[in-house]
Order: structure tokens, then C-alpha cells, then sequence
């Protein structure tokens, strides 16, 4: 069990037909389903403190993914894009335990999480209510495309992969460093990238969402993944396991959302100083050449940054076109987390997204 949850929130383990989950649960056990769903670095638990303020009349769940949090650490098969997160989350709300027959649940998917919800939408239709899309990634993953249309800089899509991940920050996750004693350590990555600075949590809960993080399982299966060799600029290419080659638009193309036929209503929801999902990301390999922090860059034709944002808006245009119903919410002075910097104005949001017919 988790200890010192908020009032109102539980902790729960559960192994359904794909994995043991732990999920943490809020809300009237016949509520209207809503499922949180994290993103890279970080549980279910990021979304303990907007479960509780969630309005009643809702069930609510922040499940962690395979090999964070609580959750099993089962591998991560890369060359299926989102799909081992999602169909676990599928198996998750099938189970007996979670859904009624024939009941859908809202999806609010922050970051990675964004992208797992719209390979949801797409794979499985028939669960999916609405959907909120909190700071999402691009779909057409992390790195290595240009123009909104997603197209590769590379034949084998360098700049993206397990190979992208700073090697400090991988061995002080590996080696559960809470300490501020480096840039790279994982507190610090979280209150400069996460967050917009100067804003920090209050420092009890700043200690409990690091040891989040630091529960991540590290490797070759998992976070980051492997690499090889990358035959364009810069040198590192997608491997086929863990998370972050997961990430890579050689596996990961979110572009059949435009036409799913379920036409769930769309909310998206991001920061306006957002430094990792951006036109100009700061984990961006293209961005970074171009400032000069990677040597070598082949210039804004072959390789510029990926417009993140761009992508994304692209594809909830086509969404439109298509009949889809889409609003946006960009939170001024806000970074890569809207519901812990601009909580009130998240719950706001959402819970008026959730109440509209």
C-alpha cells in the first residue's frame, strides 16, 4: 500500500490479463470513470492532489505503467510504438474491478501519457469517453521528423531513441539520487524542465514525487531502451526496446487519430513556457544543434527543430475536418505540468469539460 495519501485517495493493486498494476482511486465507486494517465518520469501519483479535488460524481484512477511507480516492471517492446502502454490500460479497464460492460471512461493523458491516450482512442474505441490531452507529446513521437506532416530528418530517424536520454540523468535515476547536488540528478531535471522556475512544490511533497521517479526501473528494456548507431546527424539512432525508442516516430505515428470513427471530444490543454513539449524543446536534438549545444548540425533544411506543438495542432485540425469537436487551453506562465502549476485553473478546466454535454 502507498502511505500518506491524500483524504479520499486509495491505493490498490490489481493484476489484470496483461499485468500487476497498482493504481491509486478517488470518487464514488459508481462514478463516471476518468483515468489519469502519467507520463515519463513520474507514477499515477503526480495526479494524487487533482484526484482529490476532482468534483463528485466521478470515479477516478491514476494507474502506473509498466515499470513505474508500484506497477511490474515488464519490458517494453519498442517496435510497437505506444502499444504495450495502451493495451495494458485497455486490460486495466476491462477489468472487472474498474469498468461496468458497456462503460466508457474519460482519458486525461499528461506528456507521454497524451500520446498513450490517443493510441487508445485508436486501438480501443469502445472505452474511451473524452478525451483531455495535458501538455501532450507530438504524435509523431520524440525527435527526428520535421514540418507538421512528421517527416523524417533520416531514413533511420537519428535523434530519437534511447540513445537521446543524458547519460548522467540515466545513472542518477539508476542510482536513486534525491539529492540537488547535480543539474542532471532527477529533482533538480524536475523543478527546471517539469516545472516552470521559479515554482516548486511545497518540500514534503517535492521528497515523495522525486521517490516517484526514482522507483522508475532503468535499462535496456525500460527507461531509456538501447541504441545503435545513428547513420545521419547526430550519431545515435532508435534501438527496439524500453520507453524512449518507444517514443521514436520510426514506431510511434499517432496520425490515424484524425480518423477514428468514436469522434471522442477533444480538450487539450498545455503551457504557454512549456520547455519539453515545444516548437523549441529543449530535449530536442534539432533545437539544440541549431543553438549551438550539439556540434555538428546540418542546418534548419535537413534537420530544424521538431515543431511539437505544430505536429499536434496539425493533427487535431485533420481531426476537425473529420467532425471532430476540439478545444484548446494554452495557461500563461505555466511549464510542462498544468495541473500541479496551474492546479486550480486544471481542475477548472476539466471539471467543466467533463460536465458539458
Amino acid at each position: 500500500m502507498t502511505p500518506n495519501l491524500l483524504s479520499g485517495i486509495t491505493s490498490h493493486t490489481i493484476q489484470t490479463s496483461r499485468l500487476r498494476t497498482h493504481f491509486l482511486a478517488s470518487g464514488a465507486p459508481d462514478g463516471t470513470p476518468v483515468l489519469f494517465i502519467h507520463g515519463n518520469c513520474s507514477s499515477g501519483r503526480f495526479y494524487e492532489e487533482t484526484m482529490a479535488a476532482m468534483p463528485a460524481g466521478l470515479r477516478c484512477y491514476a494507474p502506473d505503467l509498466r515499470g513505474y511507480g508500484d506497477s511490474e516492471g515488464a519490458p517494453v517492446d519498442a517496435t510497437r510504438g505506444l502499444r504495450d502502454f495502451s493495451d495494458d490500460l485497455a486490460a486495466f479497464l476491462r477489468h472487472a474491478e474498474i469498468l461496468r460492460p458497456g462503460q466508457r471512461a474519460h482519458l486525461v493523458g499528461w506528456s507521454i501519457g497524451g500520446g498513450v491516450a490517443l493510441q487508445m482512442a485508436i486501438d480501443h474505441p469502445d472505452l474511451v469517453g473524452k478525451l483531455v490531452l495535458e501538455a501532450p507529446m507530438s504524435p509523431f513521437g520524440f525527435g527526428g521528423t520535421k514540418g507538421v506532416e512528421g517527416a523524417p530528418c533520416t531514413p533511420d530517424f537519428s535523434g530519437s531513441g534511447g540513445g537521446t536520454a543524458n547519460p548522467e540523468f540515466v545513472k542518477r535515476l539508476a542510482g536513486k539520487d534525491a539529492s540537488e547536488e547535480s543539474p542532471f540528478g532527477p529533482r533538480q531535471v524536475m523543478n527546471q524542465f517539469y516545472f516552470k522556475p521559479p515554482f516548486r512544490v511545497e518540500r514534503a511533497r517535492e521528497d515523495l514525487l522525486v521517490a516517484e521517479v526514482l522507483k522508475m526501473v532503468v535499462g535496456d528494456d525500460h527507461y531509456p531502451g538501447d541504441m545503435t548507431p545513428g547513420t545521419g546527424w547526430p550519431g545515435v539512432a532508435p534501438g527496439t526496446r524500453g520507453v524512449n525508442n518507444a517514443l521514436s516516430p520510426r514506431y510511434c505515428n499517432l496520425s490515424a487519430f484524425a480518423g477514428v470513427s468514436s469522434r471522442p471530444e477533444v480538450l487539450w490543454v498545455r503551457g504557454a513556457d512549456d520547455q519539453i513539449v515545444s516548437d523549441a524543446s529543449l530535449f530536442d536534438f534539432g533545437f539544440l544543434g541549431k543553438v549551438g549545444a550539439v556540434p555538428g548540425w546540418p542546418g534548419d533544411e535537413a534537420y530544424p527543430p521538431q515543431p511539437m506543438v505544430g505536429q499536434m495542432r496539425a493533427l487535431l485540425d485533420a481531426y476537425r475536418a473529420e467532425g471532430g469537436r476540439v478545444s484548446e487551453e494554452v495557461l500563461p506562465n505555466v511549464g510542462h505540468s498544468p495541473h500541479i502549476e496551474a492546479h486550480g485553473a486544471f481542475i477548472d478546466l476539466v471539471s467543466r469539460f467533463f460536465e458539458a454535454r
